[in-house]
């Protein structure tokens, strides 16, 4: 798509502010832009970007929001995109293999976590803040995210809450493994599951500070595996939600899924949406607060990444 930072195809366009701060090797992170077409309801989603945004830029970073727009490739959106894009209902959720189809198309969309990582990392964006990675569903154990292979292959770091709590967690946990993901707790030994701070589930290290992990991420990418490091940050204890508590209203909204044979992109957002209703709305309150919780996170870490560097060029 691209052939540096800095030179964008037609079909893919870098914003002046991101640009610039590539150019001078200043935080930036990524934010995916699906959760507003597909993941929130109207006007919360805009309402949430723009949090998203501003907590990026509190902590130092320049925030650099992904999405199609008319068939182009946007990294770094403007604050009037924003808004349009969260008020359309004709937005198409777009995954990896979906650049092709919206770019011919000249169709506007939401880009999910997997698309998100393509082409935060294809313009030099080292860190990305989402809610919840895709993974394995309930609901059949062959509807796997692309989300996770695009973990597997692309070197960045993705700050999450854990995966979505509608999945199966123990078995995206182990997909994860085999495919050489480290997953990193933030300040915890548990993975997280979206709404709740607790799953039962181990993860493969702890780190305590953003500094922590820039240095871990830098010792991964120079023995190369080629993954990302995935870095789970359970959400703020005041909004969540136990895991005792949402474990039936996850399970009964899958079972209307599979008796409604609802299946691939439209399972998830129907699953978030109804998931919605059946907590009055306390859900959408939890996703909003996690979002945040992870941008900011994101923003700290891609600000140890550039000290990190400075540091590497006073010592040589």
């Amino acid at each position: 798509m691209v052939d540096s930072p800095t030179e964008a195809a037609d079909d893919l366009r870098v914003s002046p502010e991101v640009s610039l701060a590539l150019r001078r090797h200043a935080p930036v992170v990524a934010l995916e832009s699906a959760v507003i077409t597909h993941g929130l309801p109207r006007p919360i989603n805009v309402e949430l970007a723009q949090d998203m945004e501003t907590v990026v830029r509190e902590q130092g970073a320049t925030p650099a929001t992904v999405a199609v727009i008319e068939g182009r490739i946007r990294v770094g959106i403007t604050a009037e995109e924003l808004v349009l894009l969260g008020q359309s209902e004709s937005n198409q959720k777009v995954g990896p293999r979906d650049f092709a189809s919206v770019v011919t198309q000249k169709r506007s969309g939401g880009t999910t976590v997997g698309a998100t990582m393509l082409v935060a990392s294809r313009v030099g964006i080292n860190v990305f803040a989402t809610g919840g990675i895709g993974g394995i569903h309930r609901e059949s154990a062959y509807d796997v995210s692309a989300d996770l292979r695009m973990l597997a292959t692309t070197p960045m770091i993705v700050v999450c809450a854990g995966a979505k709590a509608m999945l199966d967690l123990p078995a995206t946990v182990e997909y994860l493994e085999t495919m050489c993901v480290p997953v990193i707790g933030y300040q915890t030994n548990e993975f997280p599951a979206f709404y709740s701070r607790e799953s039962g589930l181990g993860v493969g290290h702890r780190l305590d500070s953003p500094n922590e992990i820039a240095d871990f991420y830098a010792a991964h990418r120079a023995l190369g595996p080629g993954s990302a490091v995935l870095v789970v940050n359970p959400i703020p204890e005041v909004s969540a939600i136990p895991r005792k508590e949402i474990e039936p209203i996850l399970e009964e909204a899958s079972n209307e899924a599979r008796d409604r044979h609802i299946v691939g992109g439209k399972l998830t957002p129907y699953l978030l949406g109804r998931i919605a209703e059946l907590t009055n709305g306390r859900t959408v309150k939890a996703n909003l607060e996690l979002l945040v919780s992870n941008a900011r996170l994101a923003a700290q870490i891609a600000t140890a990444l550039v000290g990190q560097d400075f540091r590497k060029e006073r010592m040589t």
